[in-house]
C-alpha cells in the first residue's frame, strides 16, 4: 500500500530463519497463517515485540505440529516444504521463527518503528474513547466495513462460513499498519480471539493524511524525498535538513537503492533528485 519496500527487506529473506518464517506465510489466495506467528496481544505490554518474540520461541510443540503440519495442508493449496516440515518436526522452528522475526524487524523496520507504533497508539486511543462515549457497539461497528456488530455478535464478512462461540473469551482488537487492508481473525489457538483491522487511515488510497510515506522510509528519508524536488548535492541537504552530511549520505543510499532518488555527477559534486515514482508517493501521501 506504500509501494516498493526497497531492498532491505529483500535482503533480510536471504538469512534462513527470515525465509523460514516467509515460508509459513500464505500465497496464491490462500488466507490462513499459523497463530503461533501472532500470539494474542497483552494489554498495557511496555515492551511488546520482544514479549511476542519470546513467546513465540515458547509457543508448544503440539501446537507448532497442529498449525504448521495440519492446518496448513487443510487450509493451502500448496503442500508445505519437505525442509519446512522437518524443522517443524525436529523442535527448533520456534527458536528459528523468533529470531527470523527479530531479524527482519532489525534490518528493515527499526528506524520506522516509533513512527510506526505512534499510529497504532492514535487508534487506540481513538478507539478507547469512542467505546467510554459511545459503547463498545460503536466501537466494533466502525472498526471496518467488513464488520459489524449486531447486539449480540460481531459479524464478519468473509469467504469463510462459521460461527465461533467468543463466551469467556477476551475480544482483542489489534490495529494493523503494515498488513492487508482487510480483517483477519484469529482463533484457531484455544482461549485466543483476536480480530487485526487496518488502522485509521492505512489503506485508504487518496484519503491517507499527510506524511504516510514517513513510516515506511522513516522520518529522516520522507523530509529528505519532500526537498528533492530539484537537484541537490549532500552537503545542501545537510545544511536545509539540519542532519550531518553522513546521516544524510547514508539515507540517499538508501533511496537510490530503492530507486526513489537518481544521482547525476555535476562537475565535484553529486546532485540527487527524487524519481518520478517517489513524487507519485508524496503526492498520495499529502492529497
Amino acid at each position: 500500500m506504500f509501494g516498493d519496500p526497497g531492498p532491505l527487506a529483500r535482503a533480510a529473506l536471504a538469512h534462513p530463519d527470515v525465509a523460514l518464517l516467509a515460508d509459513l506465510l500464505p500465497r496464491n489466495g490462500d488466507t490462513y497463517t499459523p497463530d503461533l506467528l501472532t500470539p494474542q496481544p497483552r494489554a498495557n505490554t511496555r515492551d511488546l515485540l520482544d514479549e511476542q518474540v519470546a513467546r513465540i520461541e515458547a509457543a508448544a510443540q503440539d501446537d507448532v505440529e497442529t498449525q504448521v503440519l495440519t492446518l496448513t495442508r487443510t487450509h493451502w493449496s500448496r503442500p508445505l516444504r519437505a525442509t519446512t516440515r522437518r524443522i517443524a518436526e525436529s523442535g527448533r522452528m520456534q527458536r528459528r521463527l523468533a529470531n527470523g522475526l527479530a531479524r527482519f524487524w532489525r534490518d528493515t523496520l527499526a528506524e520506522a518503528w516509533p513512527v510506526l507504533r505512534a499510529i497504532t497508539d492514535q487508534d487506540i486511543a481513538h478507539r478507547a474513547t469512542t467505546t467510554a462515549t459511545h459503547g463498545v457497539g460503536r466501537t466494533l461497528a466502525a472498526l471496518h466495513p467488513d464488520v459489524d456488530w449486531a447486539g449480540n455478535a460481531v459479524t464478519l464478512a468473509t469467504s469463510w462460513d462459521g460461527e465461533i462461540d467468543a463466551t469467556g473469551r477476551d475480544l482483542v482488537l489489534a490495529p494493523s499498519v503494515l498488513g492487508r487492508t482487510g480483517v483477519v481473525i484469529q482463533v484457531d489457538t484455544p482461549g485466543q480471539c483476536v480480530l487485526y483491522y487496518p488502522a485509521r487511515r492505512v489503506g485508504a488510497g487518496r484519503e491517507r493524511g499527510p506524511g504516510s510515506i514517513a513510516p515506511v522510509v522513516g522520518n529522516a528519508r520522507a523530509a529528505l524525498l519532500a526537498d528533492l524536488d530539484t537537484a541537490r548535492s549532500t552537503a545542501e541537504l545537510a545544511t536545509r535538513s539540519g542532519y550531518a552530511p553522513a546521516t544524510v549520505s547514508y539515507h540517499l543510499t538508501a533511496l537510490h537503492r530503492a530507486r526513489l532518488v537518481t544521482k547525476v555527477r555535476a562537475g565535484r559534486y553529486v546532485l540527487y533528485q527524487r524519481t518520478a515514482h517517489a513524487t507519485g508517493l508524496l503526492d498520495d501521501a499529502h492529497d
